[in-house]
C-alpha cells in the first residue's frame, strides 16, 4: 500500500480568538491547523514541528506581521508565507512584501472560498517546491546511485501524471482532450488551456509536462489573478536589489527557475494590459528583464496558460491584446465541466475517497448506493475542487467507514432538490402513454422526498406511505439506489 499523503499544517498567528477560529473553520477540513496568539508562541509553534504555511495577521502586539515573517523567511525559509490586512495596511506590507518573502496578502474582510484557495494553492507550492528542490540537487549530484534515485523520482511523476492517470469514465469527453493533449505535448508549442475554475485546467498542464521533451526540467504555477499586478512583473521576471521600496536584495524569477522546464500561468485573462505587453516580449524573445536591470537574461520555458474567460471575447472587447491571444493559444485545449461529464464523477469520486480516506487515517472509507447517487444528481458549479471538499467533508465526519447520503452538506442536497424542482418539472413528458406520464411524475416526486429527507429511507417510507421494501423497489425502478 502507498504511503499515506501527510496532511499539511497550517500556522494561523492572530491575536483575535474569533479570526482565529474562524479561519481554523475554514481549513481544518484539509489542513492541520495551529494557532498562536503573538509572535512568540509562533516561534515555539514553528521549533516544535514543521509546518507548510503560515498565516499571519499583521497588526499584532510587539511587532507587525511583516516583521515577524521577515524573521521566518530566514529561520523557516520553506513555510510559504501569507499576511491578512486591512486596507490601511496595504502601502506598509507592499513596502516589505519582498524582503518577507511573502507569498501573498488577503484584505479584510477575507471570504472563506477565497482564502480556502489561497491556502490550498500555498501548500501546493510549498510541497512542490521541496520536490523539485530535492530533485534538483540530486540531478546535480555526480554519483550514479543519486542519478538513479532521481531518474525512478522522474519516471514515477510520469506515470502519476500520465493521461491514462486522469481519472474519467469511458467515453468520456475528456478522451477527445486528452488525446489532442497527448499529441501535442511532444512539441514545443504555447497551449491555452480553457475551462472553469476546479474544472481540472492545472492537471492537464501537468500531464502535458510530463509527457513532454522537458520533462526532467522544472514545472512553475503561478496563479496570475491571485498576486497584485505590480507585484506579477517581479515574481515572474525577478527584480534587482533597490528596483523599487523593499527590494533589499536581487530576487530570481519564475522564469529563471523553471529553465529548461513549463510555466504555468493560470488565470491568464486577469492580467492588465501593461503586464500583457511584457509576457509578450518574453515569448517572443525568449528573455526576461528583471526589474530595475539594465539587462536581459535568456530563458528556455514553455508557457501553458489557462483561464476560465472567454478570451476571444475578452480580445474583441478589448480587454486582451490580440497579439498575445495569438501567440499563447497556438493550441487550444478546452477541459469541459464536471456538469457535462456526468459519467465521470463516479470514478472520480471513488479516487477522491480513497485519496482522502488515506490521508485522514480511514482507509476504509467507501460511499454507500444512496450516497452516489447523491453525488451523480448534483450539478457541481465548483467542479472537481468542490466535489473533493465535499468528499473530505463527508470522511471526516461520517460516523462509519460506509458514507451514507446523510454525509453531505446542506448545500449539496438543498442545491439539488432545488435543481430538481425546477428543472425536471418543465420537462414532465408532453406525451406518451398515462402509465409513462404517471411513471415521470412518481420518479421526480421520489426523488425529490429522498433529498429532502437527507436520503433517510425510514422518514421517505413513511411519508410516502410505502415500507421500506416497497421503497427500495421503487427507488431500483427508478434507478435512485446508485
Amino acid at each position: 500500500m502507498m504511503p499515506a499523503t501527510p496532511v499539511p499544517t497550517v500556522l494561523v498567528v492572530d491575536d483575535e480568538v474569533r479570526s482565529q477560529d474562524a479561519i481554523r473553520r475554514t481549513l481544518d477540513e484539509e489542513f492541520a491547523v495551529l494557532t498562536a496568539s503573538d509572535a512568540d508562541e509562533a516561534r515555539r509553534q514553528l521549533e516544535r514541528q514543521p509546518v507548510s504555511v503560515i498565516l499571519c495577521d499583521q497588526r499584532m502586539p510587539g511587532e507587525t506581521g511583516v516583521t515577524f515573517l521577515k524573521e521566518v523567511r530566514e529561520r523557516w525559509p520553506d513555510t510559504v508565507r501569507i499576511v491578512i490586512s486591512g486596507y490601511t495596511d496595504s502601502e506598509d506590507i507592499i513596502a516589505g512584501i519582498n524582503d518577507a518573502g511573502i507569498y501573498q496578502y488577503l484584505l479584510k474582510p477575507w471570504v472563506p472560498d477565497h482564502l480556502l484557495r489561497t491556502v490550498r494553492d500555498a501548500a501546493e507550492a510549498q510541497m512542490l517546491q521541496r520536490d523539485m528542490n530535492r530533485l534538483d540537487l540530486e540531478l546535480r549530484t555526480s554519483t550514479p546511485v543519486l542519478r538513479r534515485r532521481a531518474a525512478n523520482k522522474l519516471e514515477r511523476a510520469r506515470t502519476a501524471f500520465d493521461f491514462d492517470r486522469i481519472e474519467r469514465a469511458d467515453g468520456s469527453p475528456l478522451d477527445a482532450v486528452c488525446e489532442l493533449a497527448a499529441r501535442v505535448a511532444r512539441y514545443d508549442l504555447s497551449l491555452l488551456v480553457l475551462g472553469e475554475s476546479g474544472s481540472g485546467k492545472e492537471l492537464m498542464a501537468r500531464a502535458v509536462h510530463y509527457a513532454s521533451p522537458r520533462a526532467a526540467g522544472p514545472f512553475v504555477v503561478e496563479n496570475c489573478a491571485a498576486i497584485p499586478d505590480t507585484l506579477l512583473e517581479s515574481e515572474l521576471f525577478g527584480h534587482k536589489r533597490g528596483a523599487f521600496t523593499g527590494a533589499f536584495e536581487d530576487h530570481v524569477g519564475l522564469f529563471q527557475r523553471a529553465n529548461g522546464g513549463t510555466v504555468f500561468l493560470d488565470e491568464i485573462g486577469e492580467t492588465s494590459a501593461a503586464f500583457q505587453l511584457r509576457l509578450l516580449r518574453v515569448l517572443q524573445e525568449g528573455e526576461v528583464r528583471p526589474v530595475g536591470s539594465p539587462r536581459t537574461v535568456p530563458v528556455d520555458v514553455r508557457v501553458i496558460a489557462a483561464t476560465h474567460r472567454n478570451l476571444e471575447q475578452r480580445v474583441h472587447e478589448g480587454h486582451f491584446r490580440e497579439d498575445l491571444f495569438y501567440r499563447i493559444a497556438c493550441v487550444t485545449l478546452t477541459v469541459p465541466p464536471l456538469r457535462e461529464r456526468g459519467g465521470d464523477i463516479a470514478p472520480i469520486a471513488r479516487r477522491l475517497v480513497n485519496e482522502v480516506g488515506e490521508a485522514l487515517g480511514r482507509p476504509g472509507a467507501a460511499l454507500s448506493d444512496e450516497a452516489m447517487a447523491c453525488l451523480m444528481t448534483y450539478p457541481w458549479p465548483g467542479n472537481i475542487r468542490e466535489l473533493r471538499n465535499e468528499i473530505s467533508r463527508a470522511v471526516a465526519l461520517s460516523a462509519d467507514d460506509l458514507i451514507d447520503g446523510t454525509a453531505f452538506s446542506t448545500r449539496v442536497l438543498q442545491g439539488q432538490a432545488g435543481r430538481t424542482a425546477t428543472a425536471q418539472s418543465p420537462s414532465l413528458p408532453a406525451s406518451g402513454t398515462l402509465a409513462e406520464r404517471l411513471d415521470a411524475i412518481e420518479a421526480m416526486l421520489l426523488r425529490e422526498t429522498l433529498l429532502r429527507n437527507r436520503w433517510n429511507k425510514t422518514r421517505v417510507a413513511k411519508e410516502l406511505g410505502l415500507s421500506r421494501v416497497g421503497l427500495r423497489g421503487k427507488m431500483a425502478r427508478f434507478g435512485l439506489e446508485g
